[in-house]
């Protein structure tokens, strides 16, 4: 069973950075499509950012330009930097992971996920 674990949440000012982690053990599959969705209290989670192997990611309109989605496949880990952050960022940020591929250019939604993190928030304030 694959297990994530994020890190990396926090408080900041609007305009500030955060880099988010995501590690994944127990994996079965050399091949897997990880990303992250944010999810607000009486919102429905939404995508942000995906990445498989070899792709440069996949970004949610509202983040593009200002986030980036990278992997360290040694490390077995994915990362979120976050830039230019906004109040409409504040959520929490779950890490989720599949074993198969991303879809170049698609967003996949929640329910094609096998294995979710905990989450970590993130906190904007103006």
């Amino acid at each position: 069973q694959v297990h994530l674990v994020e890190s990396g949440g926090g408080s900041v000012e609007a305009g500030g950075s955060l880099r988010l982690s995501c590690v994944g053990s127990g994996w079965t599959s050399s091949r897997k499509c990880m990303g992250w969705y944010r999810q607000v209290p009486g919102k429905a989670r939404e995508a942000v950012a995906l990445i498989g192997t070899g792709d440069s990611g996949t970004y949610a309109q509202s983040v593009k330009g200002r986030f980036n989605i990278s992997q360290d496949n040694a490390k077995n880990t994915v990362y979120l930097q976050m830039n230019n952050l906004k109040v409409d960022d504040t959520a929490l940020y779950v890490c989720a992971a599949l074993e198969g591929s991303c879809i170049r250019g698609f967003l996949r939604p929640p329910r094609d996920f096998d294995f979710w993190g905990q989450g970590t928030q993130v906190t904007v304030s103006s």
